[in-house]
């Protein structure tokens, strides 16, 4: 059994009391949370281990391990770098009704416009400040992130390294859905649920990546150490997804 269709097939085997969208949501928030909690310390990181464990008391006994499993399946379906897992599986399992008709752009649509926007312009930003930085202000589930990422790698260029990514959603699960996926990536990222167009900030999750590989300082900085120095007359370049970008600023 392929990984998409065996994380359908667990998710509405946990469904005989509750509602599909419920289940789906309830392994985003979780799996989230594990990850985020993985590398954070302090009072965020108890305040998310109780909201994981009102979660899981809506769930008979058994039934958390089944989710957490499902983890594993969602990472070995990112393996090839070649789908929305998350996204995709979303609409197959018709939940956009239930999300006020929310779709997701098709992941080979995603591939055409990173292709489109990436350019020679990205390399040559990465060669001179050393990344490359992305931002999303509706990410949905990440997918057009992850298509920068693939294109990269496809230009034999080190995303893990050279590439951070800002994503916003308004909705939560699309968030969470877009924090797993980048993360199980290894992504440099900052996860905002909040709404780009008024500047709300609900909550914002950091990926492993972005922590271990010190993103906030190159951030701060402007530039990674031992990157060759960009003229002042030269704005760093971050590729912008949407009409709406740029609201939340230079991430740098």
């Amino acid at each position: 059994m392929n990984p998409k269709a065996e994380f359908q097939k667990s998710i509405k085997s946990l469904c005989h009391r509750h509602r599909l969208w419920q289940v789906f949501s309830d392994f985003c928030e979780m799996a989230a949370i594990s990850i985020a909690n993985s590398v954070s310390i302090g009072p965020e990181r108890d305040a998310r281990e109780q909201q994981y464990m009102q979660i899981v008391g809506r769930y008979e006994r058994d039934e958390p391990k089944a989710l957490g499993k499902m983890l594993g399946v969602v990472a070995s379906g990112l393996e090839l770098m070649d789908c929305d897992f998350l996204g995709e599986s979303f609409m197959e399992l018709d939940l956009g009704s239930d999300w006020g008709g929310q779709f997701f752009t098709p992941f080979h649509l995603c591939s055409a416009m990173a292709r489109l926007q990436m350019g020679s312009d990205a390399r040559q930003t990465i060669e001179n400040r050393g990344f490359v930085t992305v931002s999303d202000p509706a990410c949905g589930a990440g997918a057009m992130v992850m298509a920068f990422a693939k294109e990269l790698y496809d230009q034999k260029i080190n995303y893990q390294k050279t590439m951070h990514a800002t994503c916003v959603d308004v909705d939560a699960t699309a968030a969470h859905m877009a924090y797993i996926q980048l993360s199980l990536m290894h992504v440099p990222a900052t996860v905002i649920i909040g709404n780009s167009l008024t500047l709300e900030t609900r909550e914002v999750l950091y990926t492993p990546a972005h922590i271990m590989g010190l993103w906030s300082q190159k951030l701060r900085r402007g530039c990674a150490i031992g990157a060759s120095s960009i003229p002042e007359a030269q704005e760093p370049m971050e590729l912008s997804v949407g009409d709406q970008a740029d609201l939340f600023g230079e991430v740098a």
